[in-house]
């Protein structure tokens, strides 16, 4: 199993390109089941979430070649749990598949263990739009014979995967589907602006409340995925961490306004040039509050790099998360770098030390995991991070794109 090994000390200085977002590739892919035309994404990060959904969309019959896809015979309506297991992103199969079949059975997801994010409002939505929805032996089997029906439906919070899901859904049922309190984040709009390509009708994109008419079938067409924002923002922070300046091509202020505001109270700035946002730390870093919130709010896949980047600051910092209740995991190993982190509930309490000290840590999520390897680039000495499949999963070639700034990391083969 390979781990990173990272040395302290090095300013970041240099460019970055900012992959395709792979939180908005993982459900423009599914999106390809609702036609039997080809659909070209283009930008898709080379990254194990990536791979793993093409995985199951081979497993369901769709023609995979490099970026294109086509779902011209689907031979199988089973989302099976060997491949679900590695991927909570699986669970967007099932919407599209089931509007274009009329049935779908997607085994309950996995994906990093950072709280419950329940499935329910999958259910909930396609069940008012007129599937008949059982679970069973692990698996949520939906039935809709005559197809799905446009419905009303309120999220009782927001939720990106079910906002998705259901504009999916909405995009081949017969009628008006209305989408309340649905969420704004810009991959959801990318989402949208994919699916209006393809010959669907949708209003309201970018706010939250959806309107979209169903077409009878959907067209093929090709699309580029918006630059990844959470990328973007641990590559900003890396820049700030170490005191340095890094050109983050590809990146957009708008898609980080929240983190944007929180970073220059802190004392780094970000400036938009023509492709791209550039990011440096001229002076001291100082403490300051975040809450996670969703879109345009600070966003939660952005909450432990803000916290190994808070370790540092003069004076204290107080993080607060409202979106997941499990995702402080990276705490303890902050900590055996010397980060001095008080957890109150859904609270952290950050007071920031004069350096951390390199250790051997150990990856819980894919975000946390990232958090590391930024507390790893301004600790004093060697820091080995463990179990980097997490990593893996969401951050495409971090260690190159890091040392070709000057970083000190690599990843090594972990012995037997």
């Amino acid at each position: 199993m390979d781990k990173l090994r990272v040395v302290g000390g090095r300013k970041l200085s240099g460019r970055i390109a900012i992959s395709g977002a792979k939180n908005a590739a993982l459900a423009l892919l599914p999106a390809c089941l609702l036609t039997d035309k080809p659909v070209e994404l283009l930008g898709l990060p080379n990254v194990s979430d990536i791979r793993s959904m093409n995985k199951l969309l081979e497993q369901f019959g769709v023609e995979v070649d490099d970026n294109k896809y086509r779902a011209t015979n689907i031979t199988s309506t089973t989302a099976p749990y060997d491949i679900v297991r590695t991927m909570r992103a699986s669970i967007f199969t099932l919407a599209p598949m089931l509007a274009r079949t009329g049935t779908a059975d997607v085994s309950l997801p996995g994906g990093c263990a950072i709280g419950t994010r329940p499935v329910d409002l999958y259910i909930s939505g396609l069940t008012a739009m007129g599937a008949q929805i059982e679970l069973e032996g692990g698996y949520i089997k939906a039935r809709a014979p005559k197809g799905l029906k446009a419905a009303k439906i309120v999220f009782p919070f927001v939720s990106v995967g079910a906002t998705e899901s259901m504009m999916m859904a909405a995009a081949l049922a017969d009628g008006t589907t209305e989408l309340l309190n649905a969420a704004r984040e810009p991959e959801v709009s990318d989402l949208a602006d994919l699916l209006i390509k393809m010959g669907a009708d949708i209003e309201g994109v970018g706010t939250d409340t959806l309107r979209i008419t169903g077409q009878k079938v959907l067209g093929g067409t090709q699309h580029r995925i918006i630059a990844d924002r959470i990328e973007a923002g641990t590559y900003a922070m890396a820049a700030a961490i170490t005191g340095g300046s890094l050109d983050l091509l590809g990146a957009r202020l708008s898609h980080l306004a929240a983190a944007a505001r929180v970073l220059q109270d802190a004392g780094v700035e970000l400036t938009e040039f023509e492709g791209g946002l550039r990011v440096s730390r001229p002076g001291k870093l100082v403490g300051v509050d975040a809450m996670t919130e969703p879109f345009p709010g600070f966003a939660t896949d952005l909450q432990a790099q803000f916290m190994a980047l808070m370790t540092v600051a003069e004076g204290a910092s107080m993080i607060t998360e409202t979106i997941f209740e499990n995702r402080f995991m990276h705490v303890p190993e902050l900590a055996r770098m010397g980060a001095n982190i008080t957890v109150h509930g859904a609270s952290a309490l950050v007071r920031g030390v004069k350096g951390l000290k390199g250790a051997p840590v150990m990856a819980t999520d894919l975000r946390a995991s990232v958090s590391l390897v930024l507390a790893g680039l301004v600790a004093d000495g060697v820091t080995e991070i463990n179990r980097i499949y997490h990593l893996d999963r969401g951050y495409e070639r971090l260690e190159e794109k890091l040392a070709a700034c000057g970083a000190e990391v690599e990843r090594v083969k972990e012995a037997a």
